[in-house]
């Protein structure tokens, strides 16, 4: 049984090591939401350059139609020529075929630039909705981190004052203030009695003093008394 309560324990030391060594979820979040801006700027970036094309593809879209336009009225017009007699026939139906054919080739190349300015459009739009949701989310969540950080030194100065605090024994200061409470009272005491013991040295010096005094005083008189007897000035 021994063995397997060892086993257990050094299983749980394990554990609480583990646990220690994990990273620090603070960090963790601060790290991911550094990672989230680097690719919300590289999201802004890819944005505004998927935004550039559909500009620049609509242009080319155009483009291609005016030139496509302009061909039909080209061949048009050279078949007018033909017709008043200021261009040959057969000169007129080769490049009126000829426009035609540009005319056909830049229509079609208009569609098509058409349907990629609808696409590059959508997507752009796409990407910047996706974006701006990023953006959100992260200042939400960066929000959330800072409350969260507070709460956090909050409860750790908590956890540290109470900490203390449990570790303080009531009883034992309690017991150490009245034990210093009664010193300074026989020191008090003590101080009392040094100073009436004073008191009552003085006042017997002073009584002898006044007992000699007035002993001293009745043999002059005495003396005195015996001169006058004697006749002795």
């Amino acid at each position: 049984m021994n063995i397997f309560k060892r086993l257990f324990r050094i299983g749980q030391a394990e554990i609480h090591a583990a646990v220690d060594k994990m990273e620090d979820p603070i960090k963790m979040t601060e790290q991911g939401l550094r990672e989230l801006r680097t690719d919300l700027a590289e999201a802004t970036e890819a944005y505004a350059k998927v935004k550039a094309l559909a500009i620049r593809t609509e242009n080319d879209q155009l483009h291609r139609q005016q030139e496509s336009k302009s061909y039909a009225e080209k061949a048009i017009l050279i078949m007018q020529k033909a017709q008043s007699g200021q261009v040959d026939l057969g000169k007129a139906e080769e490049l009126a075929r000829e426009a035609l054919s540009l005319y056909k080739r830049y229509s079609v190349e208009s569609e098509e630039l058409g349907l990629q300015a609808v696409a590059l459009q959508q997507s752009s739009r796409e990407m910047q909705r996706n974006a701006e949701i990023l953006k959100e989310n992260m200042e939400k969540w960066e929000k959330e981190l800072r409350t969260l950080k507070t709460r956090l030194n909050v409860s750790n100065a908590t956890v540290q004052v109470n900490k203390q605090l449990a570790h303080v024994d009531s009883n034992g200061i309690i017991g150490m203030l009245e034990r210093m409470k009664s010193k300074v009272e026989d020191q008090e005491a003590l101080s009392k009695a040094y100073g009436e013991i004073s008191r009552d040295k003085n006042s017997k010096k002073d009584e002898l003093d006044s007992l000699l005094k007035n002993d001293s005083f009745s043999i002059e008189k005495d003396l005195q008394a015996i001169k006058d007897k004697l006749g002795i000035s």
